[in-house]
């Protein structure tokens, strides 16, 4: 799953938790959204990671 699908569906659990007061589903929604964010992060950290990469091979490149 994708960081906005799990963030997604945590919204939609802590909702639900919310209208039933079933507090372990709300926390299970928010540990859902936060995990969500996680990966959000790790796949922006890693996208990063790749252009500057790439921005050095291109700068090795030019070198030869």
């Amino acid at each position: 799953m994708t960081g906005e699908t799990d963030d997604l569906k945590g919204r939609v659990k802590e909702a639900a938790g919310a209208l039933t007061d079933d507090d372990d589903l709300r926390n299970e929604g928010k540990a859902d959204q936060a995990a969500g964010s996680a990966k959000d992060k790790v796949g922006k950290a890693a996208d990063w990671a790749d252009d500057k990469i790439d921005q050095a091979k291109d700068k090795l490149a030019d070198k030869n």
